[in-house]
């Protein structure tokens, strides 16, 4: 299964692909480069893709679980608590289609600041 790379400087996360229409537009896409947000415990980015909301889209995520944000056009990475969970959730903004899934623990994103850089690339399959 093929496998993306987040790079933002001083931590790299990888994650597996699933077989999704977004994860192939996705896929199609890298390599790219864009600028980290932060909106609670999640980062997200700009990603220079369109697509739709996928029919199992979803605000709620288990962290790990790699999202994009169909209304915002970004790659959303929740990793705790946002301004709107309830209790212990992590809530997206709005219903995102699930594409991927992080290879190692995403509470490392926890680090990374509003305005950091990150480099997203495909590796080989593996």
């Amino acid at each position: 299964m093929p496998r993306i790379r987040f790079d933002f400087g001083a931590l790299v996360l990888d994650a597996a692909l699933l077989d999704t229409p977004t994860a192939h537009l996705v896929a199609a896409a890298l390599p790219t480069t864009a600028s980290a947000q932060t909106w609670g415990d999640e980062v997200y980015f700009e990603m220079p893709v369109e697509a739709a909301r996928e029919g199992d889209a979803r605000a709620v995520v288990v962290p790990g679980e790699i999202a994009y944000w169909p209304e915002g056009r970004c790659i959303a990475i929740g990793f705790g608590r946002t301004p709107i969970s309830k209790g212990d959730e992590t809530r997206l903004a709005s219903p995102c289609n699930i594409f991927a899934n992080a290879l190692s623990d995403v509470k490392a994103l926890a680090k990374v600041r509003a305005g950091a850089r990150i480099k997203v690339t495909l590796l080989a399959d593996g």
